[in-house]
């Protein structure tokens, strides 16, 4: 039995990015021992925020300033089940007062020293895709010949909510679309687009900003 084996060069294609920010009420400097959690929003009938989402932007913010106490999301979730589940979880800033009424909450929240709680909600999806490929194997050699393209958007939204205010204080968008292909002639050569990391990378900047002394 022949076995087909290729090697495979992954290359970068290019993303637009557009992102924006609105800011109601900026810390002056910083948080500084205080914590924020960011979390995924899951109420939509036709999508959820991604895990890896939630946790690629914590990450930039934790490798972008160390000083900053990022609250995984498993953690939160699972330290303050049930009251963060998607049936459950408050949808606007009024619920904090109902939340902190909850004694089992306010004692966890005031443990973890949460000063910030930032919901991220949207979702990467495929935009549009095309071409075709055929692989196989003959008398000179394995290869693969062909041409496939395809897109990918991503839209989310970070609500910035201030539990010591109990008000929203800021609000970023990040919107990154781009086109990935894979010509082959012979060997496959995916050209990449990193639609999801930019706006990872995207709201992770602008919420260092709004979270860091150092910005």
């Amino acid at each position: 039995m022949a076995v087909l084996i290729s090697a495979i060069v992954v290359l970068t294609g290019c993303v637009n990015a557009t992102v924006d920010e609105m800011t109601f009420l900026e810390p002056t400097e910083g948080i500084g021992d205080r914590s924020v959690v960011i979390l995924g929003r899951r109420h939509a009938p036709d999508y959820e925020t991604e895990f890896e989402f939630i946790e690629c932007v914590g990450d930039h913010i934790r490798t972008g300033d160390p000083s900053i106490t990022v609250i995984g999301e498993r953690q939160f979730l699972d330290t303050l089940y049930p009251w963060f589940e998607p049936r459950t979880a408050p949808l606007r800033t009024e619920d904090i007062d109902t939340l902190l009424k909850e004694a089992p909450v306010a004692k966890e929240l005031s443990a973890l020293k949460l000063e910030y709680m930032v919901w991220i909600d949207g979702t990467t999806v495929e935009t549009n895709s095309s071409g075709s490929m055929t692989c196989g194997v003959g008398p000179g050699g394995a290869g693969c010949f062909g041409f496939g393209t395809w897109g990918k958007a991503s839209d989310y939204e970070a609500t910035i909510w201030g539990l010591s205010d109990k008000a929203e204080v800021g609000r970023i968008a990040a919107n990154t679309s781009g086109q990935s292909y894979m010509p082959a002639v012979v060997v496959p050569i995916p050209i990449i687009a990193p639609v999801q990391g930019t706006a990872c990378d995207s709201l992770g900047d602008q919420l260092l900003k709004y979270l860091s002394a150092q910005y």
